[in-house]
């Protein structure tokens, strides 16, 4: 791994970065996991579980405070959130982080899901960009919520096919350039309001045809980062891939940038 300017120049170029096992991660891992585990099995959220029992969707439901404590931890820190603060500054206060978790077998269509979006969930691990959401009976898609990176932390072990997170390399260039283009001429308060559904589709088709996409398996102790606009998804479950019988579990820490989309689609990476 790069440090410094080097490990900068890599995260602007890939838009993303592995970083390797922080004994800091690694302790924080060990509150996190079992509080995930918890919130996971709590049946106020037994909606979360889809696509036939094979994913838990990704939603906020660990109980971590705006410093990532969680369960008597101490404040979320290490390598990842040193190089953070180092791009962004001061870290935003966090959210309670998304945990997303897959099982085998994943993934199986989901409840209500067409038939063309079970087969992209398939062959194209259901690939987006987060920040975007799909409105209304034609799925029109809007930036409601414009976050300033995508920090993913493994909370168990698992094989790299057990459904890993993927990444199509470069595609933030691509999408902040689309982007642009579909916001030039709205001021920022009223870019939420801009439909980018055609400019989004077209980028997206143009990153497939042309970025690499890079499965970015990962261990409990280590973290992913993100660009904000990467193109990214999960891959499906292989045949014999094992994990942890909690599954392939990942917190996601994703805080929204406090300029808002005019900041969400600056110069800052």
């Amino acid at each position: 791994m790069n440090t410094g300017d080097g490990q900068r120049q890599v995260f602007d170029r890939n838009g993303w970065l592995i970083f390797e096992h922080d004994r800091q991660v690694g302790d924080w891992v060990g509150y996190a996991c079992p509080a995930a585990r918890a919130a996971v099995r709590d049946p106020a959220h037994a909606q979360w579980l889809d696509c036939d029992g094979t994913w838990f969707v990704g939603v906020d439901v660990l109980p971590n405070d705006a410093q990532g404590r969680v369960a008597g931890s101490p404040p979320l820190a290490g390598n990842a959130l040193a190089f953070i603060k180092r791009c962004y500054g001061d870290v935003p206060p966090l959210h309670a982080a998304q945990v997303s978790v897959t099982y085998p077998g994943y993934p199986r269509p989901r409840r209500g899901e067409s038939a063309g979006a079970a087969r992209y969930r398939l062959a194209r691990d259901a690939a987006h960009v987060d920040g975007l959401r799909a409105q209304g009976r034609d799925r029109r898609r809007y930036l409601f919520e414009p976050h300033g990176f995508i920090l993913g932390l493994p909370l168990t072990a698992a094989a790299p096919t057990a459904a890993p997170l993927v990444v199509w390399e470069g595609s933030h260039h691509i999408m902040r350039e689309a982007f642009r283009g579909a916001f030039d001429g709205h001021a920022p308060e009223a870019c939420a309001q801009v439909d980018v559904t055609d400019t989004y589709v077209a980028a997206r088709k143009r990153v497939f045809e042309t970025c690499r996409r890079v499965p970015l398996p990962a261990q409990p102790g280590e973290a992913v980062l993100l660009h904000r606009m990467a193109l990214h998804g999960v891959a499906p479950w292989q045949s014999g891939a094992e994990a942890d019988p909690d599954g392939r579990m990942i917190a996601y820490f994703r805080p929204e940038m406090p300029g808002g989309i005019g900041q969400w689609m600056g110069a800052q990476p």
